[in-house]
C-alpha cells in the first residue's frame, strides 16, 4: 500500500494531508503561520515561515502513521494562488515578504490602468478584471518599491512566483521554477486562449520575462524533492491553485458543474468546457485543472472575505475562543434580530469588484447579543454566495440542479442549511470536505498511475450530505432584498 501526499498551503495555515487509495485520510497535520498587516489595506506573509511550516506539516503528517517517504507516490501541491514571492535565483532568498490575493495596496494602479484604456485588452487575453487580488501589479510593485530590484530583474537575478513556484523551488533545491497552467492564468500575465505568457501583458506591467516560471500541466510529474528534506525522492506530480484543485476533487469535470469552497474567501467555479468564453456579468474566466492535458474554463465568483469573518469574530471582537465556537453562538438566537453583517474588510470581490466598499454591521438594537452578531456574519457568507450564483445563472441561463460544498465551513451544518434555504436549491457536502487537498491528490496520483483513471475516482466517491431549502420564496426574497441594500449602503460609504 502507499500514499499520496497532498501539500495544502493556504492563506492562514499550511496543511499536509495523507490520502489512501480508496480517497479517505490517513493523517493530517496543520500549523497557522503569521499574518502581517504593515498599513489599511495591506496583508503579508513570511515566505520563509510558509516553507518551513509546510515542510514540517509534511515531516509531521508521515511520523502520524509511521509512514516513510517511499511510501509517498506522489506529491500534489495546492495553493493560495494570487499571493506572490520575488526572489535572488543565487540564493533562494526572498526580497520582500509576499504580498498576499487580500492585498489592495495597488488598487489606484489598476484604476490608472484601466483609465488608460488597456482594460479590455487585459481581460481578452486573461478572462479576469484588472484588480489588485491578482499578481501582476504586485509584483510590479515589489520591483518599484524594494531598492534596486528592477535592475536586478532586468538582469536575470531575481524569480518570480505563487506559492507553489516557491515551495517546489525549495523542495527540489532550485532545479525546478515552474508553475501550473491554473496558477499562471491568475497573474494577469498568462494568455489563457493560447496558453502561454504574454509579451504585450509583460509590457502593460512591466515585468520581464526572465523572471517567470516555466508553465506545466495540473497533472504531470515535475520534479522529485532533495534528499535532505524529509521526503527524498517523492515526485512532485500535481499542482493546482486551491479553488481549481477542489473544483477538480469535487468530480466537476463536466460542463455545467459547479462547486463551492469555503475557506479565508469563497470560491464558486463553474466548469464551462474547452471554449474559452467571457463573462457578461462580472465574473472571471479561468483555467480549469485537468488531468487530460488540455485547457479547460471555469468562470469563477471570487469572494474576499468568507471564513475569515469568523476569524474576525474570534480575533477581533473576541466573541468566541475558537473558529469551531461559532455555530453554537448562532444558534443560541433563532434569527439574526434584524441584525445585517457586510465584511467587505478589503472591498468586494464577484460580482461587485469594488475596491473601496467598507464592511458594515448595520440594524444594532439595545437587546442585539453576539449570538445575533454571529449568525449574521454566518448569513453573509451565504449572501455572497448566493450573489454570486445569481450571476452564474444569468451567465449560463441553466440553474444548478445543486450546489456542491467543500472547504473548512462546509461542516457548519446551520450555515449550510442556510445557503440551501437562501439559494433555493440543494447543497451536497461530499464526506470529505478536504477536496481542494483531494484534488491536488488525485492529479498527481493520476499523473504516477497510483489511480488508474477518472472514472476510478467516481467510483470511489460516496457518502455525501445534502441540505435541502426550507424557506420559502417570499422570505427568500425578502431576505435577500435587505442584504442588497446593505450592500449598496457598503459601497457608497466611501464615495
Amino acid at each position: 500500500m502507499g500514499y499520496v501526499l497532498a501539500l495544502d498551503q493556504g492563506t492562514t495555515s499550511s496543511r499536509a494531508i495523507l490520502f489512501e487509495e480508496a480517497g479517505t485520510i490517513a493523517a493530517t497535520a496543520q500549523h497557522e503561520f503569521e499574518q502581517f498587516y504593515p498599513q489599511a489595506g495591506w496583508v503579508e506573509h513570511d515566505p520563509t515561515e510558509i516553507l518551513t511550516s509546510q515542510l514540517s506539516c509534511a515531516v509531521e503528517v508521515l511520523g502520524k502513521i509511521g509512514a516513510r517517504p517511499r511510501d509517498v507516490a506522489a506529491i500534489g501541491i495546492t495553493n493560495q494562488r494570487e499571493t506572490v514571492v520575488v526572489w535572488e535565483r543565487a540564493t533562494g532568498k526572498p526580497i520582500h515578504k509576499a504580498i498576499v490575493w487580500q492585498d489592495r495596496r495597488t488598487a489606484s494602479r489598476c484604476g490608472a490602468l484601466e483609465e488608460s484604456g488597456v482594460g479590455e485588452s487585459v481581460s481578452s487575453r486573461t478572462g479576469l478584471v484588472l484588480d489588485p487580488y491578482f499578481s501582476a501589479t504586485k509584483v510590479a510593485w515589489i520591483l518599484d518599491n524594494v531598492e534596486g530590484a528592477r535592475a536586478r530583474a532586468e538582469r536575470g537575478e531575481l524569480a518570480f512566483g505563487t506559492i507553489d513556484s516557491w515551495l517546489i523551488w525549495h523542495l527540489t533545491s532550485g532545479k525546478r521554477h515552474v508553475t501550473d497552467v491554473t496558477n499562471a492564468s491568475r497573474t494577469l500575465l498568462y494568455n489563457i486562449v493560447k496558453g502561454e505568457w504574454d509579451e504585450e501583458l509583460l509590457k502593460i506591467f512591466g515585468i520581464p520575462a526572465s523572471m517567470l516560471p516555466e508553465v506545466a500541466w495540473s497533472s504531470e510529474k515535475v520534479g522529485e524533492v532533495t534528499t535532505t528534506l524529509g521526503l527524498g525522492g517523492a515526485a512532485i506530480a500535481g499542482i493546482a491553485g486551491d479553488q481549481q484543485a477542489a473544483l477538480f476533487g469535487q468530480l466537476c469535470w463536466s460542463a455545467g458543474e459547479a462547486k463551492n469552497t469555503y475557506g479565508t474567501g469563497c470560491f464558486l467555479l463553474q466548469n464551462v468546457g474547452t471554449e474559452f468564453v467571457r463573462s457578461r456579468h462580472r465574473l472571471i474566466t479561468t483555467l480549469a485543472a485537468s488531468a487530460g492535458r488540455r485547457r479547460e474554463y471555469a468562470l469563477e465568483g471570487s469572494i474576499f472575505i468568507g471564513g475569515a469573518v469568523v476569524q474576525w469574530l474570534r480575533d477581533n471582537l473576541k466573541l468566541i475562543g475558537s473558529s469551531g465556537d461559532v455555530e453554537a453562538l448562532a444558534a443560541s438566537v433563532p434569527d439574526t434580530g434584524g441584525v445585517v453583517f457586510v465584511p467587505a474588510f478589503v472591498g468586494l470581490g464577484a460580482p461587485h469588484w469594488d475596491a473601496h466598499a467598507a464592511g458594515m454591521l448595520i440594524g444594532l438594537r439595545r437587546d442585539t447579543r453576539p449570538g445575533h452578531i454571529a449568525r449574521a456574519a454566518l448569513e453573509a457568507i451565504a449572501f455572497q454566495v448566493a450573489d454570486v450564483l445569481e450571476a452564474v445563472h444569468s451567465e449560463t441561463g441553466t440553474p444548478l440542479a445543486a450546489l456542491r460544498v467543500d472547504g473548512g465551513a462546509s461542516v457548519n451544518d446551520l450555515l449550510m442549511q442556510f445557503q440551501a434555504d437562501v439559494l433555493g436549491v440543494p447543497v451536497v457536502r461530499p464526506q470529505v470536505t478536504e477536496t481542494t487537498a483531494l484534488g491536488a491528490a488525485y492529479l498527481a496520483g493520476l499523473a504516477t498511475g497510483f489511480w488508474a483513471g477518472p472514472e476510478v475516482l467516481r467510483a470511489k466517491r460516496k457518502g455525501d450530505t445534502r441540505f435541502e431549502p426550507q424557506m420559502d420564496a417570499a422570505d427568500r426574497k425578502a431576505r435577500r432584498g435587505q442584504w442588497q441594500r446593505a450592500v449598496e449602503r457598503a459601497k457608497a460609504w466611501t464615495e
